[in-house]
């Protein structure tokens, strides 16, 4: 059996990898297409806060995204410009975001990050750099007051959300969130290999349109995830304000935790017609409970 040739590399989320399918004892050659993963470089003003590894895509929404979980930024009228750095055809170009603050204010990320750097994030970590989970326990406050959503909404956007996934869809590799609004409208979902990357990217696009960290009809009101819930995925929830969080598979016990102090209802096991609610259920509609 011969060596499969090296990745052959292009623009965009995949890449294509040469194997050897091996199939009712025969052997033949095939193409197929793999997620790509990727550094990301955040900078603030031109000094590194952090280095993620995430699938190249919506990279400006992933850096705000980022910050605004972690505290950073307020909203995006913190932001002047997030901008890849060096010029098209550069070795490395598009793996390097600077974040430039708006005029008149300046982010602060000495302060926030209590004087510490992300040297290295891997893929499935969102909260390395923090000293405590005490700390980001007490950073996130409670989210405020939302009309309650119908149990079949949340399995209805559930239901939507493997359809938002057409990267995963060729690779089987990447992770996906998307945010919806009133009546399930649709507001922002992005695929990543990284599942605190994919709400990242949700959350920066929520910011930029105006729909996040405030309250009202205009705010988003369901997160939803295609893996497990974690602490940080709830963390992030609750620094946008969003009151619903469902995924499709298990939560952390530090995510209950954490979901029950920050007033989220935390959805697991989303599927089919079927739901578990663990907390805040009076923000989920549903017929008598037996």
């Amino acid at each position: 059996m011969s060596v499969p040739e090296p990745l052959r590399r292009r623009a965009g989320p995949t890449t294509e990898v040469d194997l050897v399918r091996v199939e009712a004892g025969r052997a033949e050659h095939r193409a197929d297409a793999v997620a790509v993963e990727e550094p990301l470089e955040i900078r603030v003003d031109g000094e590194t806060v952090a280095v993620t590894m995430r699938t190249p895509g919506a990279d400006a929404d992933l850096a705000l995204g980022f910050l605004f979980s972690e505290g950073m930024i307020a909203g995006a009228g913190d932001v002047g410009s997030a901008a890849p750095c060096g010029r098209p055809g550069d070795e490395g170009y598009g793996n390097v975001v600077d974040v430039r603050s708006a005029g008149g204010h300046r982010i602060d990320p000495e302060r926030l990050l209590e004087g510490r750097r992300w040297s290295g994030i891997s893929s499935a970590c969102g909260v390395c750099g923090r000293r405590s989970i005490e700390g980001l326990l007490a950073r996130c406050s409670p989210v405020g007051d939302a009309p309650p959503l119908e149990a079949d909404e949340i399995l209805r956007c559930m239901a939507r959300l493997s359809g938002l996934q057409p990267v995963f869809t060729r690779t089987g590799g990447l992770h996906a969130a998307a945010a919806f609004g009133e009546e399930g409208e649709l507001l922002v979902s992005a695929e990543d290999v990284g599942r605190h990357n994919a709400v990242d990217k949700v959350v920066g696009g929520l910011l930029r349109r105006g729909r996040a960290g405030r309250p009202g009809r205009a705010a988003a009101r369901l997160l939803a995830v295609s893996g497990r819930t974690s602490f940080e995925i709830v963390q992030k929830a609750a620094a946008a304000g969003i009151p619903v969080l469902a995924g499709v598979s298990a939560p952390s016990s530090l995510a209950v935790e954490l979901a029950r102090g920050a007033g989220i209802a935390l959805v697991w096991f989303a599927r089919g017609d079927r739901l578990n609610v663990y907390t805040h259920a009076a923000r989920i509609t549903t017929g008598p409970v037996r």
